[in-house]
């Protein structure tokens, strides 16, 4: 099948009136004059025009410990009793290759939250004192 195009000239864009040149293409909508209208001009992200940059005027002090924060991925007992049967382990290998969880270097912890109806062991991951006492009900350890 041909494209069917409309001919050359029909379709023109529409003229706004009364916006100087630059809405007729002469600026190609840079405005007139000034820094922003060269080409390389512009300035450095947090540039204000010379007034004293935010990330200058706002005091950085002490020690942060956000670099080394530890975040852990939380997997619900619910979760495991759907997807593990009973005897099976629970480890971060088990829980990334049934895709339970997500990462390269991942940290888990266990929450009680829902039921854990199978007997199920528990390899390297954290436990909440709560999911602990669920897991040792249902038959389960945890090492």
């Amino acid at each position: 099948m041909g494209q069917i195009n409309a001919p050359f000239g029909a379709n023109t864009k529409k003229t706004i009136v009364g916006r100087g040149a630059s809405s007729k293409g002469r600026a190609c909508g840079r405005g007139h004059d000034g820094q922003n209208s060269r080409s390389g001009g512009g300035v450095r992200p947090g540039f204000e025009g010379g007034q004293m940059p935010l990330y200058r005027r706002v005091a950085r002090r002490g020690f942060s410990n956000a670099l080394f924060k530890e975040t852990y991925q939380v997997v619900s007992l619910s979760v495991i009793s759907d997807k593990y049967e009973d005897g099976e382990t629970v480890s971060v290998e088990t829980l990334k290759a049934k895709g339970i969880v997500k990462g390269a270097e991942v940290l888990v912890k266990i929450l009680a939250n829902g039921e854990l109806t199978k007997k199920v062991a528990f390899e390297g991951v954290k436990c909440s004192q709560a999911a602990k006492t669920a897991i040792e009900e249902a038959g389960g350890s945890i090492k």
